[in-house]
Parts: C-alpha cells; structure tokens; sequence
C-alpha cells in the first residue's frame, strides 16, 4: 500500500492551502485516512483524521480552521487548510488504518504513512 500526498506549498500567514492523500495497493477497506505533522524540533501530533463513515477528529489548535474530508471512492483524503499560522508550518504526514489483502494470510489491518509534504507559513 502506497499513501501519496500532494498539496504542501510556501503561503503567507492567513493563506490557504489543500492538502490531497491517495491510497494504493491491495486494499480491501480503508478504516481511518488522516494527517500528522511534525516540526523540527518537535514530536509527531495529530491534525485530523476521517473515518469511513464520515466521523471527523480534529486537534484543538486547527478545529475552526482546518477541515478534512474524504472520498471513499478515490480512496482519497484532504485538508483544506484556511487561516493558516505560521505555528502551521511543518512537515504534513498522510496517514491511513488499512486492511489489505495479504496473499495466503488473508486481510491484515496495518498502519501505513506517506513520504510528507511540506508546509511553510511565512509571517
């Protein structure tokens, strides 16, 4: 399975920007798509996540601001960022809960991450 991002740019503070995450692969069923972020010098934390059934999580610092969505079909999750801060900038983490067809071991759920996409707020 493959998590493929695409959307991280340069934008002034107040900007917007979306972020798009496409899953590939053997997949039997997606259970949750989502975003981590991670600044330099910081630890991984949650953005949002979407579960298959439409159920949103957002960190405290983005709700209001960020809104994700998905499309079951494209097996695709967005971002769409707005008001952006330049506390936003990071490097943005798709991540997806996935069960995947496994060969002769049937369907294994595995978390699985995209390579990142970077996020720079200017002030």
């Amino acid at each position: 399975v493959q998590l493929v991002e695409s959307g991280g740019d340069l934008v002034q503070a107040g900007g917007s920007l979306r972020l798009s995450c496409t899953a590939s692969g053997n997949i039997f069923k997606i259970n949750i798509m989502g975003w981590y972020r991670q600044a330099p010098g910081k630890q991984r934390e949650l953005v949002a996540t979407v579960t298959n059934t439409g159920d949103t999580n957002y960190a405290g610092s983005v709700e209001g601001r960020f809104t994700i969505s998905g499309d079951n079909a494209k097996k695709t999750v967005y971002l769409q960022m707005n008001a952006l801060e330049p506390e936003d900038t990071a490097v943005y983490y798709c991540y997806g809960n996935i069960q995947v067809i496994s060969g002769s071991i049937g369907i294994q759920e595995y978390d699985h991450w995209g390579q990142g996409t970077q996020v720079t707020v200017s002030s």
